[in-house]
């Protein structure tokens, strides 16, 4: 569920980033009644930070990490280093890295199309991570 609704959201109907498009995609299919504000937060992740660093995906998929699995504070446990790290780990065997421009020389080759192959491979790794936490 989770990958059509990043589908769906990354289009140029809703013109988000990736970061941003993860993070809809996860309010929608988790029911997680995140505010507009809240949402808004993804806005700067994308292009890698801005830089090509770290996938806007992956960032996405961290923040919804964050929101689903720590009651108050990431230092109240190792549980989001953990789900972080299996994160990183899925992508970079899946795709081979998360850098932004890596990424993005391998994958990103139709302007129309852009990244969206990083985008549901990403969400479909968050959603095995969330699957496995159910």
């Amino acid at each position: 569920m989770l990958k059509e609704k990043a589908e769906k959201y990354y289009s140029s109907k809703y013109d988000l980033n990736c970061a941003e498009t993860i993070l809809y995609a996860a309010n929608k299919a988790y029911d997680l009644n995140l505010t507009k504000d809240a949402l808004k937060t993804m806005a700067g992740f994308g292009g890698g930070m801005a830089i090509e660093e770290t996938c806007g995906a992956v960032t996405g998929a961290i923040a919804v990490l964050g929101i689903m699995f720590v009651e108050e504070r990431a230092h109240e446990g190792e549980k989001i280093k953990n789900l972080v790290l299996q994160l990183f780990d899925r992508v970079e065997k899946r795709l081979d890295t998360v850098n932004c421009k890596l990424l993005k020389e391998k994958y990103r080759h139709d302007e129309e199309v852009k990244c969206k192959s990083i985008i549901v491979a990403v969400a479909e790794v968050l959603e095995e991570i969330i699957g496995s936490e159910a």
